[in-house]
């Protein structure tokens, strides 16, 4: 029985390029000897990728660094049972570089400087185009052709760097490039990426679903002559299914939280879910709670919920509505007095439901930059004493209830994303589908130029979403809408005091978003 443990572990070690000295294949049959053979393959898996992600100098594993990844693995399981609901603050999202050389992502431990220099600005858009550029190389349409393949798989495209162009002396034909869309002189649109700028004739381009803005990246279509390149079409990235990104890349934990896997993986909290299916999620957007009437809604609200308390409410600012002057701070602290009151009339609900607080960019704190930080302590304490259950956090933030994973990002995005776009949609009705498709495909949260719209160049990461996670929030003033996009749903909330009270209640067992309203 061991020496077919050992062959089996000896076997899989290798298959990852590893090796094992002799104490350490002697430990680990050890340890997995008690697993029983239906959980053995998974314990396996898991330690390798433990292993992969320590900071190995040698492919031959000792015994000390087998023990690290088992009680890693081991610290894991004990956590999966606990963590059925983690609010992970925008600053403490892992940062991860994809290494072109090992086709992995690396974990960067080192600590972010808030406000970096120049070299943190050039990084943040070369590890947008790194991450888009795997990604895409990868897709089907790029892959290379196999031989014997039918005529329809025989159509594979290649990328061609900026430089490939730039070297050419002779009119090119039929080329694609991934780059960024940028604007280097007033008026002339270049296409960039880390190995150089050519300039674009967007004249003849046909575009396709999204909207364009300045400093996304592109795929561009078309031929080079004269040191311009004359575009014929323009499209996105294609987009990849979180199971995709996974399956390249294993159970490495991109979401953030305190454990080292994905709970992607955790059957505990699996079941956990399933067997809950009345848990809910309510999302609003533009709380002012320094207003009567809205304090009134609330008070529909929450008694409408009373009998079946949801998972959590998700407020999201401004949380005032004329959210300036020197009286601004003393204002919302006697508005979450007035809202604790008001809570505290319905027990089922303090009980059983978080409140978490999003900030809004005109509510008390630092600038108009992302990620924002929670509303300081100092205005919030008096509340959170008297409701336990409150969390005010960043924005945008992250929300992680049993093997799901939720971002929500409070911002007026689509506006400044259809201000700022080269080629605005034909029609009003187009634009949810289009600005959805943009942030899917650009894997970012705010795809718009820094001057537009700010960005802490070393926080980048927290703007990132990939891999997709199952729910994307948008708590915009805009329309409320909800599109399904290779399999990660994208609503938005509109403005609860602005549009008629209208939220949105998602429910995370059959993964579905419920339109809602407070009617008089």
């Amino acid at each position: 029985m061991a020496a077919k443990l050992k062959s089996t572990i000896t076997s899989s070690f290798r298959m990852h390029g590893l090796s094992l000295k002799s104490d350490a294949s002697k430990f680990l049959v050890e340890a997995l000897t008690p697993v029983n053979e239906v959980e053995r393959e998974d314990w396996l898996d898991r330690i390798i990728e433990s292993v992969q992600n320590q900071d190995l100098t040698s492919s031959m594993i000792d015994q000390q660094i087998l023990e690290s990844a088992v009680q890693e693995c081991n610290a894991d399981s004990d956590e999966n049972s606990s963590q059925i609901l983690n609010v992970i603050s925008a600053f403490d999202v892992p940062r991860y570089t994809y290494s072109q050389q090992r086709k992995k992502f690396i974990v960067d431990t080192s600590p972010p400087c808030l406000h970096g220099n120049a070299d943190s600005k050039a990084l943040l858009f070369k590890e947008r185009y790194s991450i888009l550029y795997q990604r895409t190389s990868r897709h089907n349409l790029f892959t290379p052709v196999v031989p014997g393949a039918s005529e329809a798989q025989s159509k594979k495209f290649k990328l061609k760097p900026v430089e490939y162009l730039l070297g050419s002396t002779t009119k090119l034909g039929d080329i694609i490039v991934l780059g960024m869309l940028t604007q280097l002189k007033e008026g002339k649109y270049y296409l960039e990426d880390p190995t150089g700028a050519v300039e674009l004739n967007l004249s003849q381009a046909n575009f396709h679903t999204g909207l364009f803005t300045e400093n996304c990246f592109v795929l561009a279509e078309g031929w080079y002559d004269d040191q311009v390149f004359h575009v014929n079409a323009f499209g996105f990235p294609p987009p990849e299914p979180a199971d995709t990104t996974r399956a390249y890349f294993g159970n490495m934990n991109f979401f953030g939280g305190e454990s080292a896997t994905s709970l992607k993986a955790s059957i505990q909290l699996k079941t956990v879910e399933e067997n809950n299916e009345d848990a809910m999620f309510v999302f609003l957007s533009d709380v002012w709670l320094n207003q009567l009437s809205i304090r009134n809604k609330l008070h529909t609200l929450f008694t409408g919920f009373m009998d079946v308390p949801p998972v959590a409410f998700v407020f999201c600012g401004n949380f005032t509505s004329t959210p300036h002057g020197s009286h601004h701070v003393k204002r919302l602290e006697e508005s979450l007095h007035e809202l604790a009151d008001l809570i505290l009339e319905f027990p089922t609900i303090v009980e059983k439901s978080y409140f978490i607080f999003v900030p809004g960019l005109q509510d008390p704190g630092p600038g108009c930059i992302f990620p924002r930080p929670p509303i300081p302590n100092c205005i919030t304490e008096e509340f959170q004493k008297q409701i336990p259950l409150s969390v005010f956090t960043t924005n945008p933030c992250r929300i992680q209830y049993c093997t799901q994973e939720i971002v929500v990002f409070r911002e007026d995005i689509v506006n400044k994303m259809c201000r700022n776009c080269v080629k605005f949609p034909t029609s009003r009705s187009e634009i949810p589908a289009n600005f959805v498709k943009t942030v899917v495909s650009q894997a970012h949260l705010c795809p718009l130029p820094l001057h537009v719209s700010p960005i802490y160049w070393a926080y980048d990461s927290a703007m990132r979403v990939y891999p997709l996670p199952d729910l994307i929030v948008f708590a915009d003033k805009y329309d409320p809408f909800t599109i399904d996009s290779v399999n990660c749903i994208c609503t938005n909330t509109g403005s609860f005091s602005r549009s008629d009270f209208s939220f949105k209640v998602y429910f995370p067992y059959n993964k579905q978003v419920e339109d809602s309203k407070i009617t008089d």
